[in-house]
């Protein structure tokens, strides 16, 4: 890992001015949790998009509006919160139309009411830089149940919560890199990389049932390597059982490495851990299992590792990392 790239920086950087603060979890978690009164406590996320880096220049800014609530919401969902309330900021490039800017709140309006949110304040400015729009999003949770990074055990079944690949896929179709997919095919993944799904009607399941619970964003391995470091075991994920569409079926058979769909990020699906009984329940709702927590050895060191037909693949680059 290089000093430079997004987690090192937090590590060397950020993580001494969080100190021993409760409400910080140690930089581990992608959220802090700030207890409320007898009844909640607060989660809070905050996400960015830069276009170029996080969607295209070109990209539909009611849509670039709408990922951006939804990036923020599925980390919100991964500590078992519902959604409250979110904060904006948004760094327009000098010289943005007001109907450029009338389409982006269009976008948020569609999702606020559809996710049950109100916008709670922010800060607008001007940049001679690319687009930047940045959401703080507010959740509360019963006291004391926010899940946590935290919390796997050797034993443990891993689970997911969705398909995995579909943004991927969609960011490669809007590249011009996916060939030999139907036209129908081709819109489902570019609808996906644009507009993730969340799933809120989850929270329930996820809060009452997983240990430990994480939003997948910079690619299933490298998400599942980060809970397993947390939590100081080995995650083993099996290849063969990971949830794909019909549509990722296709792009396999076309030729695509399916080792692809687990690196690649941008799934935003929920990555979790839970006992026996845990996992049943997570399944009844629709989570599919796909691996397993072993303690650590000398031959299993804490990280993640994927297998497929009783083999461990050697994969290079788990996933995406910012280099800062």
């Amino acid at each position: 890992m290089s000093e430079h790239d997004e987690f090192s920086i937090i590590d060397q950087l950020f993580k001494p001015l969080a100190g021993l603060s409760r409400e910080a979890r140690g930089l581990i978690d992608d959220v802090a949790v700030i207890p409320g009164d007898s009844a909640y406590d607060l989660v809070v996320n905050t996400d960015a998009l830069v276009a170029g880096v996080h969607f295209f220049e070109h990209d539909p800014l009611d849509l670039v509006a709408r990922k951006l609530m939804r990036v923020n919401l599925s980390d919100i969902v991964a500590k078992g919160a519902k959604p409250y309330g979110y904060q904006l900021l948004t760094a327009w490039p000098r010289g943005t139309s007001y109907a450029n800017k009338a389409d982006f709140v269009r976008g948020l309006k569609i999702d606020q009411d559809r996710f049950g949110l109100s916008l709670f304040g922010g800060d607008t400015v001007s940049t001679d830089g690319p687009l930047m729009v940045s959401m703080t999003l507010f959740g509360k949770v019963p006291a004391g149940k926010a899940l946590s990074r935290l919390g796997a055990k050797p034993g443990d079944k891993v689970l997911v919560s969705g398909y995995i690949g579909q943004g991927y896929l969609g960011l490669k179709a809007l590249q011009g890199q996916l060939l030999g997919l139907s036209h129908e095919d081709i819109n489902e993944v570019i609808s996906a990389y644009h507009l993730p799904e969340i799933r809120t009607d989850l929270i329930p399941v996820i809060r009452d049932h997983a240990r430990s619970a994480m939003d997948i964003s910079d690619g299933l391995l490298a998400d599942a390597n980060h809970l397993a470091r947390a939590n100081k075991l080995m995650i083993r994920l099996d290849l063969n059982r990971v949830p794909t569409s019909l549509a990722a079926r296709s792009a396999i058979a076309a030729g695509m490495n399916p080792v692809e769909l687990v690196t690649g990020g941008d799934d935003y699906q929920i990555l979790c851990t839970a006992d026996e009984l845990g996992a049943k329940a997570l399944i009844m709702a629709g989570f599919y299992e796909i691996g397993t927590c072993l303690g650590l050895s000398d031959d299993t060191p804490a990280g993640a590792e994927l297998w497929a037909d009783d083999r461990r693949l050697d994969v290079a680059k788990k996933g995406f990392t910012h280099p800062l």
